[in-house]
Formats: structure tokens, sequence, C-alpha cells
């Protein structure tokens, strides 16, 4: 899904936040939210992640001036133990929920070894690795998913069940790239040629990944107030129609943090010497290439495809707000 864009124009991750928070203010966020979700999104852009990055801007900025989604929501721990949270997100944007929720959840699991977040009444979440990278500094583990509200009717491919099935799971190291597997189980079984062939060829692969898909949408959907039947629902804003999931645990219940992380150098170091799999330019760790791409890009910009900058474009026509590669507002039909 994240191929780097044939055309494109360089755009330095700085400029770019700060289009992306202009944009989150014009839209009706307060300004540390906005610059919060320029941080997470401009972050996505810069590992390579652009499927989930400020191109998503376009539609969040609509959302929330149009009111399908709440531009500022309060948020609400509304059930809370010593190793749980259940965080509501008032109609908003589900990064709110999902950070703050991560960070909460950071000091409990820190206190009583595993911790459970679930956060609900919100819209998308963005990609899964954003809240499993919150952990890695504190010498946790972490699972992280999200749900949606599916409306299923009889007849229809087994594989709409699996929702959109974000998942990530990370693992902290010393010195090496961390482990960040950040990943939707469907995203190439999604309907299509692809997906009828590889059923053919691989059943085994499409059956998994639709049972991981369903694990996605039971444990981020159901278990977050996402009624399996939308005819149940019952939100003031029509957008807030996810959940999410994140589990933390910490390593020291099993093993010392410290050789803990120098084995995952030792592995990612000896994970590289591997043949990589045909087409791949190496063989890496999850995580190793978007450590690699945001080491790059930082220097040389970012890569803004066509596509992605006439979304932000005609986003920023629409709400005002001038963009970095623009000495004034473009044509939005351009």
């Amino acid at each position: 899904m994240n191929i780097p864009p044939e055309t494109f124009t360089r755009v330095p991750a700085a400029a770019l936040r700060t289009l992306a928070a202009q944009l989150g203010e014009a839209a009706g966020l307060r300004p540390e939210r906005a610059g919060l979700l320029a941080d997470l999104l401009t972050g996505n852009d810069l590992r390579g992640n652009v499927s989930h990055g400020t191109v998503q801007l376009a539609t969040y900025v609509r959302l929330l001036r149009d009111g399908v989604l709440n531009p500022d929501p309060r948020l609400e721990v509304v059930r809370e133990t010593a190793s749980s949270l259940l965080v509501d997100g008032d109609g908003g944007l589900g990064y709110f929920p999902a950070h703050d929720g991560t960070q909460l959840l950071v000091t409990k699991a820190r206190e009583a070894g595993v911790a459970v977040l679930v956060t609900r009444h919100h819209g998308h979440v963005g990609a899964a690795g954003l809240y499993s990278r919150l952990t890695l500094g504190h010498d946790l583990l972490s699972f992280v998913t999200s749900g949606h509200q599916l409306a299923l009717t009889a007849g229809d491919p087994v594989a709409t069940a699996a929702g959109g099935s974000p998942m990530s799971f990370s693992a902290p190291t010393q010195d090496e790239p961390p482990l960040v597997l950040d990943f939707g189980a469907m995203h190439d079984l999604y309907e299509g040629p692809s997906r009828d062939l590889l059923a053919e060829i691989a059943p085994g692969l499409v059956h998994r990944s639709i049972g991981l898909g369903m694990v996605c949408q039971s444990w981020g959907g159901l278990l977050a107030g996402v009624p399996l039947d939308p005819e149940r629902a019952r939100r003031r804003w029509s957008g807030a129609n996810q959940g999410s999931m994140v589990i933390a645990l910490r390593i020291d219940l099993f093993a010392d943090p410290a050789e803990f992380r120098a084995e995952m150098d030792a592995y990612a170091r000896a994970v590289r010497t591997l043949t990589p799999i045909p087409g791949a330019t190496g063989s890496f760790l999850p995580g190793g290439p978007e450590a690699a791409t945001e080491t790059a890009y930082a220097v040389e910009g970012i890569p803004v495809g066509d596509d992605h900058r006439r979304q932000l474009e005609r986003a920023a026509v629409e709400l005002g707000v001038a963009v970095p590669w623009h000495p004034t507002l473009p044509d939005p039909t351009g």
C-alpha cells in the first residue's frame, strides 16, 4: 500500500507539519490537538506510511467542519481499575483518546505489570503503530487494534466481517531500530481478483487474514461498544463509529529488560544477513525499513505524491489555508 509515488513534490517535514496543524485548527480543533494530530500524521509520512499520513487530513477536516465528528471533544475516563481504562472520545477523532489513553496506560502497566486500554465513541484512530510506539521507551511490549461499524448483510463475502483489521505489535531494542509491526490483516484481501486468486492458491493465508480481522473487530470494536447491527447504534456524532484496544506488559515480568533489548539487537543484526524475499531490498525486523525511510526523508524532504498534494490543496482552499509549495492558494479544480 505504501509504495513511494512515481511523481511527487519534496516537502520538508516541518512545512508539512505546519500545514497539517493549520488545517486542523481551521477545521475547529484546539491548537494543542491540531498540533498533536499534525505530529502523528507527519510522523507517518516520514516513515513512508503515507496511506495513514497527512493525506487523511482531507477527509478529517471535512468531517470536523461538517459536524460529522466533534471538533472539540471532552475526553473522559468512564471506567478504571488498577490495570484497565475505558476512555470515551466524545465523538471526536480517535487519535486523541487513543493517544492520551495510551499515555495513561503506560503508567498503569509500569505499576501493575499488565494493563489494557479500550477507547470508544470516536472516529478513525489512524495507524495502530502510532500507539504501539508510545510504549517503546518504557520497557513494555504492546499490542494495538481497532474496530469500526460493520453493516453485514446475508450473502456478503465472509471477508467483509473482518472490517478494516488494523494491528500493531512492538518490542524495544537497545541500539537497533525497534520492532514495530504495523499492518492491516485484510489490506491485500479487499474485494477484487487478487483475493480470489489468493483464496485459490493459498486458502490458509486468506482464512488466517480473515480470522485476524475478526479479532480486530471483536476486541477493538464490539468490546468498545460498537454494535454489530448499525440500527442499534445511538450516536450524537454520526462519524464516531470506532473503538480501539491497547495492551501493554512489562518485560521484567519475565526477563531482564537490558538483556532482552540486547537480544533484540542481536536478532535485528542476524535478520539483516538473511536472503530477502523476492522484490525486497533487504531483510529487516518489522520497523527497520520505516526507520531507514525516516532518516532519509528527514534530510531529503517527504515525497508528497501528486494525488496527495491535490487532496491537501483542495482542503486548504476550502478552509482558507496557504500551502508551502504555492505562493498563493491553488485552484481546487487544478
